[in-house]
């Protein structure tokens, strides 16, 4: 029996979320969408246990940064794994978000592939080969 991760994707340009939502729900990933930061955080405030979060840090409202920094300083989430998925490609963001906590730090453009590989790492899940082969998706 396969367990299901819960994967939050947090991303204001929502035809990235599709791309990662169908992506991962390619595995044993069931992903919810967040547009910006404050969602991101309402999303986290609920019951709902989630295993992993992708994290654009340039979100309108509540910046990526600031999310992680708060997912960091809760009981809660301290130990849920977060990757950045962002166009800031400044040394400096990275520098910060790495200060922060983060699990990985990927920059836009990507590989969907490339993505998928990193989360099952970090969830400890099987990618298929398909997956780990470095062509282009």
């Amino acid at each position: 029996m396969t367990i299901t991760r819960h994967v939050l994707v947090a991303d204001d340009e929502p035809h990235i979320g599709r791309i990662i939502k169908m992506k991962l729900e390619q595995g044993p990933f069931r992903v919810t969408l967040a547009f910006d930061g404050k969602e991101t955080l309402e999303l986290l405030e609920r019951d709902e246990p989630i295993d992993l979060v992708v994290l654009d840090l340039m979100m309108p409202y509540v910046s990526g940064l600031d999310v992680l920094a708060k997912i960091r300083s809760s009981e809660r989430w301290r130990e849920v794994p977060c990757l950045i998925l962002t166009a800031a490609g400044q040394e400096t963001q990275f520098q910060r978000a790495m200060e922060l906590g983060a699990s990985d730090f990927l920059t836009k453009p990507f590989s969907p592939k490339r993505l998928y590989v990193r989360v099952a790492e970090l969830l400890g899940v099987d990618a298929p080969a398909r997956a780990q082969e470095g062509e282009r998706a």
